[in-house]
């Protein structure tokens, strides 16, 4: 379940630097963000869906290993992003 540009979009104006920036920390946390989100919607519906419960899997780890990035090398960027998406940790 892929983002549309819209969202993509969006999601980037809001959390980056600049209308182009994906690339900071923040932009690719809010993106895989809004992926597990969708992802964890469709496992309502799914649930036998084994093949992408190891994608969420994958893509919850590489949040985790941003987070613990970001944490380490600017503590209220991390705590801001935290409060905004409402990712508890």
């Amino acid at each position: 379940m892929s983002l549309t540009k819209e969202v993509k979009h969006n999601i980037i104006k809001k959390f980056g630097k600049s209308d182009s920036d994906s690339g900071t920390a923040e932009v690719q946390i809010a993106l895989l963000t809004e992926r597990i989100n969708n992802l964890t919607s469709h496992f309502e519906g799914h649930k036998k869906d084994h093949a992408s419960r190891r994608g969420l899997l994958q893509l919850v780890g590489k949040r985790k290993r941003l987070l613990n990035y970001l944490q380490e090398k600017d503590i209220e960027r991390y705590r801001t992003i935290i409060k905004e998406l409402n990712i508890r940790k």
